[in-house]
This record gives structure tokens, C-alpha cells and sequence, in this order.
């Protein structure tokens, strides 16, 4: 069936957002994996460039377990067993012995009791947040939360929408003042780490900020964190923003095995009544397969291992390489922001000046992701380094060598 009026239309916006500047363009496609050498790590081999190996510093496996070999021979041995797909959504008879004990695992791992998987976070999340949304709910949003609230906000359609500004508590307070004048619910949404800055939610003030309101609601105040970029590689035993925040536990936490864990699918813990309601009423999980078996059990791995001693040693080793490239980058001169989580940006204002850097790392063989305006405001333009534990500090000071002989100190 003919379309040519449909696919100019589709051609026509696809050349707007060349224009701006935001159109990510042609995927690069890593064919191979190099193994470590005497002083450095991981290395990585795209197709179409021939013998180079590159540094990758944009990341999400923050402890670099996608590789360790208990947690491929973890899913080895399931997949070998148990094949390659569950077969079935969870309700029909796609729930295998992996998924169960993994839920368990889940639910420990956090000090819950109970747990239940996604095929994502961002599943997760989209799966979660409209199935609690009541008839008369405010849903109170920071301002820089995931793209996977936002949407989810959407789908849920709030009584109210309602936005603080980024870690603003006491714009957070007016927000639920404002919904307690006509909403029976409030739901508080947040990130536990902000994926583009790596600073984190003050989720002990905002429980206790919860705590206070939850009089005022007749049907509650619940605090909901998504820490995907928290768990596994934030804490001192990967707990994630709920470790270093301190208080008590949210209401919902919604996590991911796809990132720390190195593995895929997303997941939920939250008390036994919720995680109920949601296996009957969640579509992201009623009508969709869950994650392999064998994905089940590399995760149950993964964990198990963050939960050890050789966890907690590389953890350690994590937020040592964090502060040396975050220390490195203000010792040249250059801005990032201070924290502790491994999302480290180099925060350079200017969005040609962005582009200039991530190509010059590249030509330097460094696998980096910068973020341009209209991505981020002007004035915040960035990259976005994420450091993992199999870096080592000779492939930290490539960076920061790179960096300190490229454009990133002009202008």
C-alpha cells in the first residue's frame, strides 16, 4: 500500500530534528569485546573500524558483572535446561522456579516483603505508577525525573500533575498543600539517582515530608522511587540511594537488573497487599512475557555476588575510580558536579563545544555520550561519563589526559 504523504511527513521531522540537533543518528554497533591488559581494562571493538579498541565510558554496567563468569554460567546453565524464552506470560504458565526465587532474592536483597518482575524499568515503571493512580490522586513530580515518569504521569492521568523544582523540598511542601485542598492521594515520584547529573533524591527528608502530609489525604501519601541507576552501584553494599539517604524505606522502590546487575528486566518491591494488586491489574506484567528463565538466574547471581564480600570489595574499587575522575576533572580546570555515584558529567555549557569533546574522545579512542541542547536547557550542556568497576586508574587518566589536550579547555 502506497504511503509517500505519510513518509514525507515522517522524512520532514526527522530532518527538524537533524536541524535542532537532537537526531541520534545511526546506532554503533560493538562487535567484540578485548580482554583486560597488564594496566588497563575492558576494551571494545565497533564495527567498521577495523583493529581499534575503545574505552567505553558510557555505560550503565556499573560493576561489570555482564561478563563475570559466575553470572553467565548462572544463565548457562538454565538456558541449557529451561531454553531460551519463558514461553508464556506469567499468568498462563510462564512462571519458571527462576523467576520466583529471584523475586525472593529481590525482596531480601532490599528488606522487603515482596517482590515481582518487569521486562524492564522502564516497564516497570509505566506498570506501576497509573495501576496506584485513584480518581482523585495529585501525582507530585521532580522536575528532572526519567522520561519513564513523565509518560507514565500521562498514562495514569492524575486527578493533578504537579511538578517541584529539581530537590526543592520546599516546593515539594507547596505541591501538597495545593493537592490537599481537592485529591484524596498523593503519590510521590522521583528518581533515587538522576541519570544525567548522578546527584541523588534526599529520600529520608522526603519520607519524613511524607509522613507529615499523610494525615491530610485520606487515602494516603505514598512515596514511589525509581533507583535504577542506584542499586547495585550506590551504598556501601549497593542498596542504592536508600543506603546513603538513611530513613525509612519508600513505599515502592522500582529497580533494574539491566544496569548494576548486568543483566536485563526491571522490577518492584513494596509490601505484600501492593505487589498483589499490581500482578492483577498491571498490563506492563499481566500481558507481557517476563524475562527469560536464564536471565532469571544470571541475576539471582548477580546479586548474590553484589551481597558478598567480593561485592563489597568491588564497590569499593567503583567509588575509588569515581573520585579519581571526578577529582581529576576539576584538578585540569574543567566543572562537574559533586557527588558520589559513578554518573560523572562534564558539565561544559555550550552545545558545539559538547559535540567538539565527544568527537575528539572518540578520536581517542574513548566511547563517550554527550548531551546537547534541545536534550538538556542551554547552558547545561554535558558529558555524561559513567565510570564501572572493571576501569582502572590507567584508563581513568585516558580520559583525563584526552580531555586535557583537547578542546575541552578552550573557551
Amino acid at each position: 500500500m502506497p504511503h509517500e504523504r505519510i513518509a514525507r511527513l515522517l522524512a520532514d521531522d526527522l530532518a527538524e530534528r537533524a536541524r535542532r540537533g537532537s537526531l541520534k543518528g545511526d546506532e554503533r554497533v560493538i562487535a567484540d569485546v578485548a580482554p583486560p591488559g597488564d594496566m588497563h581494562g575492558l576494551r571494545y571493538h565497533l564495527a567498521g573500524y577495523g583493529e581499534r579498541r575503545f574505552l567505553r565510558m558510557n555505560a550503565n554496567n556499573y560493576l561489570g558483572l555482564s561478563l563475570r563468569g559466575d553470572v553467565i554460567a548462572a544463565d548457562e546453565h538454565s538456558v541449557r535446561g529451561k531454553g531460551t524464552g519463558p514461553g508464556a506470560v506469567r499468568f498462563i504458565s510462564g512462571t519458571w522456579s527462576e523467576h520466583v526465587a529471584l523475586e525472593s532474592a529481590i525482596a531480601a536483597f532490599h528488606g522487603r516483603e515482596a517482590a515481582m518482575l518487569f521486562s524492564s524499568a522502564y516497564a516497570t515503571m509505566m506498570g506501576v505508577l497509573p495501576c496506584l493512580i485513584g480518581p482523585q490522586t495529585a501525582v507530585i513530580s521532580d522536575a528532572l525525573n526519567h522520561n519513564c515518569i513523565i509518560n507514565a504521569m500521562r498514562l495514569g492521568q492524575p486527578q493533578q500533575r504537579l511538578i517541584y523544582r529539581h530537590l526543592d523540598l520546599d516546593d515539594l511542601e507547596r505541591q501538597l498543600v495545593l493537592a490537599a485542598d481537592t485529591c484524596r492521594r498523593a503519590i510521590i515520584v522521583t528518581d533515587g539517582v538522576f541519570s544525567m547529573r548522578g546527584d541523588h533524591a534526599p529520600l529520608a527528608r522526603i519520607g519524613a515530608l511524607a509522613r507529615r502530609f499523610d494525615d491530610d489525604f485520606a487515602e494516603n501519601v505514598l512515596v514511589i522511587v525509581d533507583d535504577s541507576h542506584g542499586v547495585g552501584a550506590f551504598g556501601d553494599t549497593g542498596r542504592g540511594t536508600e543506603q546513603v539517604s538513611g530513613g525509612e524505606p519508600a513505599d515502592v522502590l522500582i529497580g533494574t537488573l539491566g544496569k548494576a546487575f548486568g543483566v536485563n528486566g526491571g522490577y518492584v518491591t513494596a509490601a505484600p497487599t501492593i505487589i498483589a494488586y499490581l500482578r492483577e491489574n498491571s498490563p506492563f506484567y499481566v500481558y507481557s512475557n517476563p524475562i527469560s528463565p536464564a536471565e532469571a538466574a544470571a541475576a539471582q547471581a548477580a546479586i548474590e555476588f553484589v551481597d558478598g564480600p567480593a561485592g563489597k570489595a568491588l564497590l569499593d574499587h567503583l567509588r575509588a575510580m569515581t573520585r579519581r575522575l571526578r577529582d581529576g576533572i576539576v584538578a585540569i580546570g574543567l566543572e562537574t558536579l559533586p557527588g558520589e555515584h559513578p554518573v560523572v558529567p562534564l558539565v561544559l555549557r555550550d552545545t558545539p563545544r559538547t559535540r567538539a569533546v565527544v568527537e575528539h574522545l572518540f578520536e581517542n579512542d574513548i566511547l563517550a555520550t554527550g548531551l546537547g541542547y534541545p536534550v538538556v536547557p542551554k547552558g547545561e550542556e554535558e558529558i555524561r561519563f559513567q565510570v564501572c568497576a572493571d576501569h582502572t586508574a590507567a584508563d581513568i587518566d585516558q580520559v583525563l589526559q584526552a580531555l586535557a589536550n583537547g578542546p575541552a579547555l578552550a573557551g
